[in-house]
């Protein structure tokens, strides 16, 4: 509100050029832009995100299964595989051979990733298989959706205000330019004269 009654006032004062007006009535603009435009596209962006994630999350959750697997054998570690001495204990994974029963009633054999820290023989274990019992991915959440609609909606919001602001910044760099260029041009003008006597200066 200061600025709008700063620019206000400063409309009257004698020293204000027109090109002053104008980058202050641009300012107002890009403001008001930002204010208004930025949330609606922020939140239109995330609504669209959460819909089409959420579309998602029961598309995984239909297509992909939870299985309980059990060892057959531990195997030797992968140079692939994480380093046990890096890592922690929630992200510790062993190499194993393991039997699971898909959905569709079939036998399946196959090295897996088991989050045990020391498997053993018989050891049961819980996977993610679709429906023939091959090995996918863990279905995406509810909450993780959510909360990537949200970073979605957020991060348009900055875009536009960012865009907002490259073009105010934009034409205030043009309107400096013509101004310099205006007052180059008076100064060519002016500075063959300048000093000499009856020239009014």
């Amino acid at each position: 509100m200061r600025a709008i009654s700063g620019l206000w006032r400063w409309r009257h004062n004698p020293l204000c050029r027109r090109t002053d007006l104008l980058e202050g009535w641009v300012a107002l603009a890009a403001l008001l832009l930002v204010l208004i435009t930025a949330p609606v596209l922020g939140t239109l962006v995330g609504s669209a995100a959460q819909d089409a994630l959420q579309s998602s999350v029961r598309e995984q959750h239909r297509a992909r299964h939870a299985v309980t697997a059990t060892v057959v054998r531990k195997l030797d570690p992968s140079p692939l595989d994480v380093d046990p001495e890096t890592s922690t204990g929630r992200d510790l994974r062993s190499r194993v051979l393991a039997h699971w029963t898909a959905p569709d009633r079939t036998d399946h054999h196959g090295q897996v990733l088991a989050r045990l820290e020391d498997p053993r023989p018989g050891d049961r274990f819980r996977i993610w298989t679709d429906r023939q019992g091959r090995l996918v991915t863990r279905p995406l959440d509810t909450a993780t959706a959510t909360t990537h609609a949200v970073l979605a909606g957020f991060g348009a919001a900055l875009a536009t205000a960012g865009l907002v602001e490259c073009g105010r910044r934009l034409v205030v760099w043009r309107m400096v330019r013509r101004r310099y260029a205006l007052w180059d041009q008076a100064w060519d003008r002016a500075g063959p004269d300048w000093g000499r006597t009856g020239t009014g200066s």
